[in-house]
C-alpha cells in the first residue's frame, strides 16, 4: 500500500486509542476536535493541478513531525507527500494555532497559585520551570551556517516556560541553532 493508503485506510480507520496517543500524543477525538478548530485557517481548495491536502492530514503531518524525531524525508514518505509539504504543513498548523487558539488556551493565570504550586513540590519562590531544545529544520538558503547547531544539524532553538502543572506559559522560537540552548 502507498503512504496515502496508510493514512486513509490504516490510521483513520483501524488505529485504536493507544496507537493515537502513542503517535500523535492525543486521542482521535481530540485530534478531530483540533482539526475542526483549525479548519478555518487550514482548509484549502482543490485545483486543476492537484487535490488539496485535507485539514486532518495537514494537522497529522505537523503533529507527527513535532512529536517524533523523524526527518522531513521520513515524515514525507510516511504520509506520501513531498519534503517541502511537510515543512509547509508544520508552519501552517503552527500559524493556525497562534491565530485561532493561542489567546483562548494559553494564559498566564494567577502567579501566586503557580508559586504556591511549586512551593508545595519543594521549590519555594519559583514562578516557572524553563528549558530549551533544538527543533530540527530544513537548512535555509540564506545564512545556512547560522542554523547548524553544536550537534551538526540544522535547527531552531525552542525555549519554553511551564507552570507547576507542566502547562506552557511562554514559548520562544526565534533563534537559529548556532545560538546555544
Amino acid at each position: 500500500e502507498t503512504s496515502t493508503d496508510w493514512w486513509d485506510r490504516i490510521v483513520l480507520q483501524v488505529w485504536d486509542e493507544s496507537q493515537w496517543l502513542q503517535n500523535f500524543r492525543m486521542r482521535k477525538g481530540t485530534f478531530m476536535e483540533l482539526c475542526d478548530l483549525l479548519s478555518p485557517a487550514l482548509k484549502r481548495q482543490n485545483t486543476k493541478m492537484r487535490a488539496a491536502l485535507t485539514v486532518e492530514k495537514r494537522v497529522a503531518i505537523a503533529l507527527w513531525k513535532l512529536a517524533t524525531p523523524d526527518s522531513y524525508r521520513s515524515v514525507a514518505n510516511q504520509f506520501g507527500v513531498g519534503k517541502s509539504t511537510v515543512g509547509v504543513a508544520v508552519m501552517q498548523v503552527a500559524n493556525a494555532i497562534v491565530e485561532l487558539l493561542l489567546s483562548k488556551v494559553v494564559t498566564l493565570g494567577n502567579v501566586q497559585v503557580i508559586v504556591d504550586g511549586f512551593a508545595a513540590m519543594g521549590f519555594p519562590n519559583c514562578g516557572g520551570a524553563i528549558d530549551g531544545t533544538h527543533i530540527p529544520i530544513l537548512g535555509p538558503d540564506h545564512q545556512a551556517s547560522q542554523y547548524i547547531n553544536r550537534k551538526g544539524y540544522f535547527s531552531m532553538v525552542l525555549q519554553a516556560l511551564v507552570d507547576h502543572k507542566g502547562r506552557f506559559t511562554n514559548i520562544n522560537v526565534r533563534w537559529p541553532g548556532k545560538v546555544h540552548d
